[in-house]
């Protein structure tokens, strides 16, 4: 197992997210055993795996949203469990790998909802919270369907608006369950692309990808989960290659390459 820092990011020794011998069951199954890592400000780490590996569940345990099996979650140094979701909701965001909106709100109106951590029980949303969320409707490509309800957008339109909403919350940690889901290949590098630009701005996002191409393009580290516990953590040039993702998805793996990028493909 590696753990590898992200270069060129001289962060606190907390760091932003971490996890100490953080283990994630399912039942009798044991997903994930003893991870350690520590998420620095302006990293972006990309996890892989295949289906039923426990990425998701990872995710929620992250998120503080159910309790690991063993070890624990710190956010800053802290212990998740100690802080109130008040707090968490302002220095962590989650978008869940499908998003169900039972209320009649409009785009904008939902975007403005990841103000609300960030706004006193007794404030209403000011002309600040109004432009941070036009601004992330904007970056999302979704500025055009502000007044239109949720439920009459396409499933990448809804998955873009759904983003916009974590941007506009401003959190210091983004954790992301498959972003790219309902998009077509344009949107699923820009909205990567809009999370770098947040990991630029002092962020850090920890993100569930299928395809080993985005993170190659995309992530600074990569956590490797078999499901069976064993994980592997490293720098992205070191751990994403055809011999690791062959193991990781039981198939032989061949890597392409050209114009400065990578892919992998089943051989």
């Amino acid at each position: 197992m590696i753990d590898s820092p992200p270069p060129d990011v001289p962060p606190p020794a907390a760091g932003l997210l971490g996890a100490r011998g953080l283990g994630v069951h399912a039942g009798e199954r044991k997903l994930l055993a003893d991870l350690e890592f520590t998420l620095q400000p302006g990293e972006f780490l990309a996890v892989l795996g295949r289906n039923g590996s426990g990425k998701s569940l990872t995710l929620h345990t992250l998120a503080g949203l159910r309790a690991p099996a063993t070890g624990a979650v710190t956010l800053g140094g802290v212990p998740l469990a100690a802080l109130a979701r008040s707090e968490i909701a302002r220095r962590l965001a989650f978008l869940p790998q499908d998003r169900e909106d039972a209320l009649p709100l409009s785009v904008f109106e939902a975007t403005l909802l990841g103000r609300h951590p960030h706004i006193g029980w007794l404030r209403g949303e000011s002309p600040r919270d109004h432009a941070i969320a036009q601004a992330a409707l904007e970056r999302m490509g979704v500025a055009g369907f502000g007044a239109r309800l949720l439920a009459t957008l396409s499933g990448g339109e809804q998955r873009r608006a759904a983003m916009a909403g974590l941007l506009a919350q401003e959190p210091q940690v983004y954790l992301l369950d498959e972003p790219t889901n309902h998009l077509d290949p344009h949107h699923q590098v820009d909205v990567l692309l809009a999370f770098r630009e947040r990991c630029a701005a002092g962020a850090a996002v920890i993100a569930t990808l299928h395809d080993p191409a985005l993170a190659e393009r995309c992530a600074d580290r990569v956590l490797l989960m078999h499901g069976d516990g064993r994980w592997r953590l490293g720098r992205t040039s070191e751990v994403l290659n055809a011999e690791e993702l062959s193991l990781l998805y039981a198939t032989p793996m061949r890597e392409l390459s050209g114009a400065g990028r990578r892919a992998f493909i089943p051989a």
